[in-house]
């Protein structure tokens, strides 16, 4: 029996820009989708009106560290802002290691380098499924 397919919405984290990418268990593929520039709650109501959009199973956050792993003053504000994104679409939100990932977006010549870097945390996350 297969466990039905999941979708998610991915965010790369920035203190005044957020990279949004979709992605599903089906395809275990992510897309870019938007970057939102906003902060406080305008950024909320403009992400609650994508995850109302696509109705996401759950959500993923990239959380940077430092290349040795160390966690830094960035590490700690993507982290809350995964807290606050579970306390407000009551979704559940899986953090993952997202070092590297906006060089890599700019690696592959993206034009949101935001929204890229999304999708790439999100591809990373599928690919550690089951």
């Amino acid at each position: 029996m297969h466990e039905a397919a999941r979708s998610f919405l991915a965010f790369d984290f920035g203190t005044l820009r957020v990279g949004v990418a979709s992605g599903n268990t089906v395809t275990r593929t992510a897309t870019p989708l938007r970057t939102v520039a906003a902060v406080g709650d305008a950024r909320f109501a403009a992400l609650g009106k994508l995850i109302a959009e696509w109705q996401p199973s759950a959500l993923v956050v990239g959380v940077p560290l430092h290349p040795d792993g160390a966690p830094h003053e960035n590490t700690v504000r993507a982290q809350r802002f995964a807290r606050q994104l579970h306390g407000r679409f009551r979704l559940p939100v899986h953090e993952v290691d997202e070092r590297y990932t906006t060089t890599e977006a700019h690696a592959m010549g993206a034009s949101d380098v935001d929204a890229a870097s999304a999708a790439i945390i999100l591809e990373q996350y599928l690919r550690a499924l089951p």
